[in-house]
């Protein structure tokens, strides 16, 4: 079948505008995984564990949509081109920021996971301590010797 000249920048434009649709709905994405990731920084930056963070679940849901199409970008099997120089530094710009706000997150997140690590040794430190005060065992594994306080009574 051959195409005429009005038909191909027909098929040429509806490319061009799905390609454009395509590219606005990354944006949508990107910008709400953003926002996600900037909250989630404000909350680790009070210090707040990691843990108790209400935007992992959907954050990792949308990260998963991005990674998605960033691989089938990849292996080819979608097209972002973008003809409008606009959308393209639009684009850009949003996949910027969300690299910054994921930088700034991994450094969170870090720091969150070595203060959660701090708690756990001081917990875990309390505990060995309050069992060697009340263990009737020393260090050697023999029954350790009890200190023994005398006093005197004064009753007349």
């Amino acid at each position: 079948m051959i195409m005429s000249v009005a038909q191909a920048k027909s098929q040429a434009r509806t490319n061009a505008a799905s390609g454009d649709a395509r590219i606005k709905s990354l944006i949508v994405l990107i910008d709400a995984l953003t926002a996600l990731v900037v909250e989630e920084n404000a909350e680790l930056a009070k210090g707040l564990p990691a843990s108790r963070l209400k935007q992992v679940d959907e954050k990792n849901q949308l990260a998963e949509i991005f990674e998605r199409t960033v691989a089938e970008c990849a292996a080819g099997t979608t097209s972002l081109n973008v003809g409008d120089r606009i959308l393209r530094e639009q684009l850009m710009e949003r996949i910027l920021k969300l690299r910054a706000a994921m930088d700034e997150n991994l450094v969170r997140l870090r720091a969150a996971i070595e203060a959660s690590n701090r708690r756990i040794e001081a917990v875990m430190q309390a505990i060995r301590e309050q069992i060697a005060t009340v263990s009737p065992y020393g260090a050697s594994g023999r029954v350790a010797a009890r200190a023994v306080s005398s006093g005197t009574c004064r009753s007349a």
